[in-house]
């Protein structure tokens, strides 16, 4: 399990970040130490009783793909063994919802993965983040670091992308996604 994001204290607490922090939340709610490893920070151990890896690029988004496919290669069978938590503009802030596979949507990050992976259908935590006020563009919104007023619902989208994937671990991620996108599909309030 990978979440995407910036490295860096630049890109800390911004929209783009929201795969990464979550994937934060299940590293130290769970007690895995993400060590460096070539171009990602990752770490093995259970989450909700099942043996996962967990890991963040070290890249900058555009180039995820870089830092996901070696650990893929060494550690996946198929691309069903991958589930990528990343932030989605076409989400209301705070909502989780789960796909599998799939196009980019535009994400820079999903199109670096599937470009270096040769495949779009691994499974995906989508993190609502919403969309930007009229006159912003896309690409700066994502990059703007989450304002006081919103980071309530934002860390609300970072705890519930992370029960969902105890929840994909636990019932697998078919009912899992049933789950999340049909009754647990509003943001929070």
């Amino acid at each position: 399990m990978f979440g995407l994001g910036n490295p860096g204290r630049r890109y800390a607490g911004t929209f783009h970040n929201a795969g990464a922090e979550a994937v934060t939340l299940l590293a130290e709610g769970n007690g895995i130490r993400l060590r460096p490893s070539g171009k990602a920070d990752y770490g093995m151990g259970p989450v909700s009783g099942v043996t996962v890896l967990l890991g963040k690029p070290k890249t900058f988004m555009n180039a995820s793909g870089q830092a996901v496919a070696p650990v893929y290669g060494r550690f996946a069978g198929s691309p069903g063994d991958l589930v990528v938590l990343h932030d989605d503009l076409d989400l209301d802030l705070g909502v989780v919802k789960l796909k599998r596979g799939g196009g980019t949507g535009g994400h820079n990050g999903l199109r670096s993965l599937t470009e270096e992976l040769g495949t779009g259908e691994f499974l995906r935590v989508r993190i609502g983040i919403g969309r930007p006020p009229a006159g912003v563009d896309p690409a700066d919104f994502v990059l703007r670091t989450v304002p006081g007023e919103l980071r309530e619902r934002f860390e609300g989208g970072i705890s519930s992308a992370a029960e969902a994937v105890a929840d994909i671990l636990r019932e697998g991620f078919d009912k899992a996604m049933t789950r999340w996108n049909a009754r647990r599909g509003q943001p929070l309030s």
